[in-house]
């Protein structure tokens, strides 16, 4: 441990505000592209698209094949199930 390093209480708190204000930055940077994002869900609002069904396909392209098919099937089994379909 070098002299300049501040450990207080066995905790060095140079290294700790590092990480801690890493973090931060990047919490920044989430919060600019979550508005990002919005801005994005109003102008294709704007253009007509259903935004409940464009979160839904994002989710399901987020989703491995053999994930989303089985969703998909208990969804249709579901749906079946309660007259639905």
């Amino acid at each position: 441990m070098s002299e300049e390093t501040v450990n207080v209480g066995g905790v060095d708190a140079e290294r700790l505000l590092s990480y801690i204000e890493r973090i931060e930055r990047i919490e920044e940077e989430k919060k600019a592209l979550q508005n990002d994002i919005k801005e994005i869900f109003e102008e294709a609002k704007s253009a007509n698209f259903d935004i409940k069904a464009m979160k839904k396909i994002l989710k399901l392209r987020k989703m491995d094949e053999s994930d989303r098919q089985e969703e998909e099937f208990i969804l249709d089994t579901y749906k079946h199930a309660l007259g639905l379909d």
